[in-house]
């Protein structure tokens, strides 16, 4: 979540066809509970930062392309207390959602843009330029990409001058569950990174933080 502006101011090949009916094996790393740490870049032109980050996940259903957790940034400059958000994601699975993120103000352009920042995502790329990804059988491909999109503030109000208006490309590996991602916002800084590891105190909910800096 940046903060807010004042008005003022390689892997593994993937299948060929989908038959329209993708859906993930099951992944230990990205079930309820599991926990993840690490840090947010925030650096804009002004000054380079990093936030501690801590993430867990309160809910998944991959056959319905979702999941859900909380957010927490535990050294933002202007905050007390650790501010924690609630998300809600969208996994990329071909049936339920495309690449194309088609809403939050995320063009076409926008979503390539963004998703080309992970080189896991380099075979795939044509496939999605043409038609979105749809004919991609991504069930066996050893990352999850994902959208990420904080709903509201948990234990702060909306007055804590940060926004969770942009929203988070994500791209999770199977192999050892470390996640990548990057905010977009039109009114933040560009390409904000989020770089979280598994951790193992994961067993009772999905504890997730991010924040950026305009």
């Amino acid at each position: 979540m940046p903060v807010r502006v004042l008005e003022s101011s390689a892997p593994s090949q993937v299948s060929g066809a989908n038959s329209g009916h993708t859906s993930f094996q099951a992944c230990t790393l990205l079930g309820v509970g599991q926990a993840f740490s690490g840090t947010q870049n925030v650096s804009s032109l002004q000054k380079d930062e990093a936030w501690r980050v801590n993430v867990r996940i309160q809910g998944c259903d991959l056959e319905h392309g979702y999941l859900c957790g909380t957010m927490e940034a535990l050294n933002v400059p202007m905050a007390d207390t650790p501010v924690v958000t609630f998300w809600e994601g969208e996994i990329v699975d071909t049936k339920n959602y495309t690449f194309f993120t088609g809403k939050w103000e995320a063009s076409p352009d926008d979503d390539i843009r963004h998703w080309t920042k992970f080189p896991s995502f380099s075979p795939l790329q044509a496939q999605v330029e043409a038609d979105g990804g749809k004919s991609l059988d991504l069930s066996n491909y050893p990352y999850i990409f994902m959208r990420w999109k904080e709903q509201y503030f948990v234990n702060v109000g909306t007055d804590c001058g940060l926004t969770i208006a942009g929203f988070y490309y994500v791209c999770f590996s199977c192999s050892d569950g470390s996640i990548s991602g990057f905010y977009y916002d039109p009114n933040s800084s560009p390409f904000q990174k989020l770089e979280l590891k598994s951790t193992n105190d994961g067993r009772f909910g999905f504890s997730f933080s991010s924040y950026e800096l305009q």
